[in-house]
């Protein structure tokens, strides 16, 4: 025998004692490199229905909400209270409207975050209803929208226009505390597959 063939023989043996050891494990033996690198992680941005279960709020008004993921707007699970039915409509739409706004500031669950989920809207922020001249249908900020980061104002305007707040007519009329100006702000597919690039699409409107 060749002192090769003897080093061939030397690695096979040293080959078949390892793989031995590790059957002794329970541990299946692999013939190619392991890349002992970091778990992977939840896929981005999609929740289980286990995951939608665990994270449900057992009271309130069932809504769905904007968060952003990859760049984009994408719905997810929320509750939020509702009036009494003897409430007028203009302040049952508001009430609705500070849930949504206090859903979309707060910081998304642990699967969420996991899940590469995220939101713009600042907290703290306030709605409240017309004045009178406004429209039935508008809501005042207490920041004004175009003074919002670009993601929330997408947040707010494809969230709102899209629940009972705003009459899911796919668009939202919005305006600040302290200007008498409205603008009516539309939730398109463009907002939503790129807020961050400008505003969502609105016009100006006059009051009734």
């Amino acid at each position: 025998m060749t002192i090769r063939d003897a080093r061939g023989v030397r690695v096979l043996a040293a080959t078949g004692a390892l793989a031995g050891l590790l059957a002794g494990c329970g541990i299946r033996a692999t013939q190619v490199p392991t890349d002992f690198g970091p778990a992977p992680s939840m896929v981005p941005c999609e929740l289980s229905a286990t995951d939608l279960a665990t994270q449900a709020t057992p009271s309130g008004m069932p809504v769905e909400v904007f968060l952003l993921c990859t760049g984009a707007l994408v719905k997810v699970n929320r509750s939020v209270e509702v009036a009494e039915k003897s409430t007028e409509e203009a302040q049952r739409r508001v009430v609705v409207a500070q849930g949504l706004l206090d859903a979309l500031a707060g910081d998304p669950s642990d699967v969420e975050n996991d899940a590469g989920y995220s939101t713009a809207v600042p907290p703290g922020l306030t709605v409240t209803g017309p004045t009178a001249d406004d429209p039935e249908d508008a809501l005042r900020l207490s920041t004004a929208p175009d003074a919002l980061p670009r993601y929330a104002l997408a947040q707010i305007v494809c969230t709102f226009a899209d629940s009972a707040a705003a009459g899911d007519n796919g668009s939202v009329v919005l305006g600040s505390t302290g200007a008498a100006s409205l603008r009516r702000y539309e939730c398109t597919q463009e907002t939503q597959s790129a807020p961050g690039e400008g505003n969502p699409p609105s016009e100006e409107i006059h009051g009734s």
